[in-house]
């Protein structure tokens, strides 16, 4: 089973409108009019620029839900990683990020610079840009051995802010 993309996430979710407006507002997501009739709780969202059907699912189970502890005290999806296409992309998202208080952390791979937030359920998402193949160097290859400090700014000087992030790796050179 040869897999090319993920084509969507489904996350249960305590307050679906609360969900909606996050995804929405922070990472530019919009809403798809795709909800069978009669059925209630769930929304189903594309990416910006996405031409897929849907990129995201959210189910709501009810306010009363507790935050997820997969990772903690229960087995479970730790994280999914989308990918933007520019360090400039990559930085502004961080700046959303931060004002909605959702960014959790960042980290340089070294072939892959990412960001970490948290949706308002506590669920934890990686935002990252990866390396182009012709712009890898023994430098970023070693360095996907360690966890490093991210430094958006060095990064978009080193790489360029609008160069396109993972050709020859995720997208077709």
């Amino acid at each position: 089973m040869g897999i090319h993309r993920l084509n969507h996430a489904v996350l249960y979710v305590g307050d679906l409108e609360r969900s909606v407006a996050f995804y929405r507002d922070v990472l530019g997501f919009r809403a798809i009019p795709m909800t069978p009739d009669g059925f209630r709780g769930a929304a189903f969202l594309q990416a910006p620029g996405s031409t897929n059907d849907h990129d995201l699912g959210l189910f709501e189970i009810g306010r009363a839900a507790g935050r997820s502890t997969a990772g903690r005290a229960t087995v479970g999806l730790y994280h999914l990683a989308w990918e933007v296409d520019t360090l400039d992309e990559l930085a502004v998202t961080a700046q959303r990020l931060a004002a909605a208080g959702a960014l959790a952390g960042s980290s340089d791979h070294g072939t892959t610079k990412s960001l970490y937030g948290k949706d308002p359920d506590g669920l934890e998402f990686e935002i990252v840009w990866l390396v182009p193949a012709d712009l890898l160097d023994d430098a970023a290859l070693t360095a996907r051995k360690r966890i490093g400090r991210l430094d958006l700014d060095r990064e978009r000087q080193r790489y360029g802010g609008q160069t396109q992030g993972g050709v020859g790796i995720s997208v077709p050179a």
